[in-house]
């Protein structure tokens, strides 16, 4: 399609209750460089039809089943058209201005930036920071928020240079993808921003915030916050981003760093603090524990596969080691923070 300059994907599953203000306020940026494609996970609500009642001008992808985040955003890309590709989850809202915001940091950026983080603020506490300026790393390969549940102030209001963008809303450049690859379907859902951000972070792109462009998210309003299926794939997934990725000093590491963080999840779920507070409301501590099981034996099982992946990634990897081990002091974030924040 001549002229698209951003091309929107939006990933829905049983989405239906968000979609009117999620879809009109990305009208309402009134850009007519821009086209939005909506891959919907084999909904049960009704979403299709809504979408194409009332956005007739959006590009719809059914599928039958659930093919998970990760799949349905490389449908929605390798339909795309746009010079740019933006992310978009489907319980956000668009704050006025973003996509011109955007657009001309895009478009004003060097040749090496091929992505470009936003501000997320929360939906219903809208002076409450979900992120801005992407995500900060952990050494065992999770990721999470800059500035996460913050009062937002302005304190990370200036734009540079910042790790990697979180996918809930993020800008990369189609040659980007071209280069280092969609992301990774075998993850299904969550990480899969992370593992595609330090894919490129490697093969020499860069990243830049945009605090200018605001956008306002339902933490987890699709996928849940605290449900066993979304810990196994989060437990599972940043083993599969350490292995695919980290250099072999911060690999030989890893279980330090696991150990760490597991040590402060317990005080977390004794505690009621954190993710694994909250879980532990909703479920038991050996519902828990077999979650872990189960995501530690899954990814094991697939480790010649994972090698395999990883083998291609330094095929394209341009930065040293010494330079991946920066990352962690430059945009790390520590267990407390990690694990004992929502």
């Amino acid at each position: 399609m001549a002229g698209i300059l951003v091309s929107i994907v939006i990933v829905n599953w049983n989405g239906k209750r968000f979609l009117k203000d999620c879809l009109e306020s990305v009208r309402s940026q009134g850009s007519a460089s821009v086209e939005v494609i909506f891959v919907d996970n084999g909904s049960t609500d009704s979403s299709v039809e809504f979408v194409r009642s009332n956005f007739p001008g959006v590009v719809l992808i059914g599928n039958a089943e659930n093919l998970g985040f990760a799949r349905a955003n490389n449908q929605g890309i390798k339909k795309a058209a746009g010079k740019y590709i933006l992310t978009l989850n489907n319980d956000t809202v668009l704050g006025k201005g973003f996509l011109s915001e955007l657009v001309k940091s895009a478009e004003g950026s060097a040749e090496d930036v091929g992505m470009w983080a936003v501000k997320i603020l929360s939906f219903d506490e809208q002076v409450v920071i979900d992120s801005v300026g992407g995500l900060l790393i952990y050494p065992d390969g999770l990721a999470k928020g800059r500035g996460r549940l913050e009062k937002d102030s302005g304190q990370y209001d200036h734009s540079g240079e910042v790790f990697i963008p979180s996918a809930c809303a993020g800008l990369y450049r189609r040659s980007m993808l071209e280069e280092v690859g969609l992301f990774d379907e075998d993850f299904f859902a969550y990480c899969e921003d992370t593992d595609l951000g330090i894919r490129a972070r490697l093969a020499g792109w860069k990243t830049v915030s945009v605090p200018g462009a605001v956008v306002y998210h339902h933490y987890s309003g699709t996928g849940g916050r605290y449900t066993p299926f979304k810990a196994y794939l989060v437990e599972r997934n940043h083993i599969w981003v350490a292995l695919k990725n980290f250099p072999l000093r911060l690999l030989v590491l890893f279980p330090l760093y696991t150990k760490w963080r597991y040590i402060i999840q317990v005080y977390g779920i004794l505690s009621g603090k954190g993710a694994g507070g909250r879980f532990v409301e909703g479920f038991s501590k050996t519902d828990l524990f077999r979650v872990l099981i189960k995501a530690y034996v899954d990814a094991l099982k697939a480790l010649p596969a994972v090698l395999a992946k990883r083998r291609a990634v330094r095929k394209k990897r341009v930065v040293a080691a010494k330079t991946v081990s920066s990352w962690f002091k430059s945009y790390g974030i520590g267990a407390k923070e990690l694990v004992l924040k929502d």
